[in-house]
């Protein structure tokens, strides 16, 4: 089962990005952190150390990923080509 399905690319969550080292990503409905954390370690190869959850206004699941090595959120992106 895939988890993860797309990341944000708001304004917002590139901000985000950019300036806190977070990328937001939009999950499954039923995902807990722990599954999030594991398949963004395991498919991207990098450190988690915060997950933050939340349920949009339009009933999407989406996970605000902090990572621990700094500019990681900004290599990631690139390779996303969010940014």
């Amino acid at each position: 089962m895939t988890v993860v399905l797309h990341v944000v690319t708001s304004e917002k969550a590139v901000r985000g990005i950019e300036k806190e080292n977070k990328i937001t990503f939009v999950v499954d409905a039923k995902a807990s952190k722990a599954e999030i954390k594991q398949e963004i370690e395991k498919d991207y190869g990098e450190k988690v150390s915060k997950i933050t959850t939340l349920i949009g206004a339009d009933g999407r699941k989406k996970a605000v990923v902090s990572f621990k090595n700094a500019n990681v959120a900004s290599n990631l992106a690139a390779k996303l080509k969010v940014i």
